[in-house]
């Protein structure tokens, strides 16, 4: 990958932060977007304008050529059986709380058991937690660097599980959670599987049907789309046995005062006007990643992570958590005579030099009882980060003490 050239197509990093050079690594809560995407969007409010399913004219046919056509692109990226199986939605969060609701009424009874960890994100959980329905959350192992392993997967597993919910890559962590083979064990005992792909889309090549899960989520936003916008994948045969969460125009071909027919998949799950440019805009995305190669993506934030972590190795005050991790995220805590130092201050100071980082449970509130740390500091890579920019980041991390932290507030 040419970096350089890459960097030029993302006009937010021309921009300062505490009259410092922009330095982002909070790529894992969002990316920065492309000019292409960028374009994309402004397209939508400057040529086409118009609403999507609801006009007979020109103008409007063209928005539903191309919001139609975001579904085909969508279908490819995922590698999706069929076109149908696409359901927009406003990202991750909204499409595990819906596949919970959905799931939870057609197949779930009272005093079944959803499988989850204690490294989940809270939309991965707390949807399930929610449910009308006396529904038990059990959490599966971790080893003790935090992954899920096959061989505890299989011990948490027992006749009252029916639906397996999991991220595929930790947004904390960083690990990989064995899917594919998760999948076929799921199947083997009719337990449903659902992934959280948020971490994971934006950074591997993803194939649904080789993966063989039964849902599948995802966010624009976090692989340089805009935000506002996502992604459910479900297999064809559930979609169309569920009851859709949301109910109004465009969901339904018609009803009177005592039925009502609702439209086929997956138009039944999109009620309402749908964040059309965000739809639009995220398939500039796809196809922006696509041009550049999650391959390639994955191995340059991989050796970025193998670099600061070479960089690092003679610190005596910081503590990495997730050093084996292939991944792009480094999760760490710095401290200062052996004490730790409050995960917020490093990350303030850290921005007087220009420096974006993530700080605090980062939505995975259950983690730090494994950790065993209130908090956490975390680093994330995207292909458009660079070693210059860890040299940079590791300079001011040789800075950092409880003084130095405290001062900036002063």
């Amino acid at each position: 990958m040419d970096v350089a050239k890459i960097r030029e197509d993302f006009p937010i990093l021309k921009r300062t932060m505490c009259q410092k050079p922009l330095i982002y690594f909070d790529n894992s809560a969002t990316t920065l977007k492309p000019q292409p995407v960028i374009d994309a969007v402004m397209n939508y409010y400057m040529y086409l304008g118009a609403n999507a399913h609801r006009g007979d004219y020109e103008m409007s046919g063209q928005v539903d050529a191309h919001f139609e056509g975001a579904r085909i692109t969508a279908q490819k990226f995922i590698n999706a059986k069929y076109p149908e199986e696409i359901v927009f939605t406003s990202g991750s969060s909204m499409g595990l709380n819906e596949i919970a609701i959905m799931v939870s009424k057609k197949y779930l009874s009272d005093g079944d058991v959803v499988l989850s960890c204690e490294s989940e994100h809270a939309s991965s959980v707390l949807p399930w937690r929610k449910s009308e329905k006396d529904i038990h959350v059990e959490y599966i192992p971790l080893d003790d660097e935090g992954k899920i392993t096959m061989e505890n997967f299989k011990k948490a597993i027992h006749d009252k599980v029916k639906v397996v919910c999991i991220a595929q890559v930790s947004n904390v962590l960083g690990f990989c959670a064995p899917v594919k083979e998760m999948a076929k064990y799921c199947h083997q005992h009719n337990i449903l599987i659902v992934v959280d792909g948020a971490q994971s889309t934006p950074h591997i090549q993803i194939d649904v049907q080789d993966l063989d899960v039964d849902f599948f989520v995802m966010s624009a936003h976090k692989m340089c789309g805009p935000t506002g916008v996502g992604i459910l994948y479900g297999k064809k045969k559930y979609l169309d046995e569920l009851d859709p969460v949301f109910y109004g125009g465009e969901s339904n071909a018609r009803f009177d005062k005592c039925n009502i027919l609702l439209k086929e998949t997956p138009l039944k799950f999109e009620s309402g006007t749908q964040p059309i440019e965000g739809v639009i805009g995220m398939k500039a995305a796809m196809d922006y990643i696509s041009q550049i190669g999650q391959e390639n993506i994955h191995q340059h934030e991989v050796e970025l992570k193998q670099y600061f972590l070479s960089q690092v190795k003679d610190m005596e005050n910081i503590q990495i958590y997730n050093s084996n991790a292939q991944s792009g995220i480094v999760t760490f805590n710095m401290f200062d005579h052996g004490k730790m130092i409050f995960s917020q201050d490093v990350a303030s100071f850290l921005n007087t030099k220009g420096i974006a980082v993530r700080s605090g449970t980062h939505c995975a509130k259950l983690l730090p009882d494994v950790l065993h740390v209130n908090s956490t500091i975390r680093a994330s890579f995207y292909f458009y980060n660079t070693k210059e920019e860890v040299d940079a980041f590791v300079s001011a991390l040789k800075e950092v003490t409880l003084a130095n932290c405290v001062d900036i507030f002063f």
